[in-house]
């Protein structure tokens, strides 16, 4: 996962804007379906925002594990929704 920059991440969250969230963290977390049906819809998108219904509390935390665990760049957290970006692969 690259580091984004400043600028970057700034033109990222702009074109976020107007996106609605495609994935949820409810009550079960960062379990093994939601890090596959992220997986996949990044895969499709580059740039997602995913919602957290539940915990709103550790959402920070759950972020990174999730961009650790995918290499995709979180690129804010806004309220309770967090936005990721990963740029598509030469070979999709």
């Amino acid at each position: 996962m690259e580091e984004l920059s400043g600028r970057r991440r700034r033109e990222l969250k702009s074109l976020a804007h107007h996106l609605n969230p495609v994935l949820q963290i409810g009550h079960k977390g960062l379990s093994e379906n939601v890090i596959k049906a992220f997986e996949k819809t990044i895969d499709d998108h580059e740039l997602i925002k995913v919602k957290f219904t539940d915990f709103k509390e550790d959402k920070k935390e759950l972020s990174l594990n999730l961009s650790r665990e995918t290499g995709a760049a979180l690129v804010d957290i806004i309220g309770n929704v967090a936005i990721f970006y990963r740029e598509k692969s030469e070979d999709q």
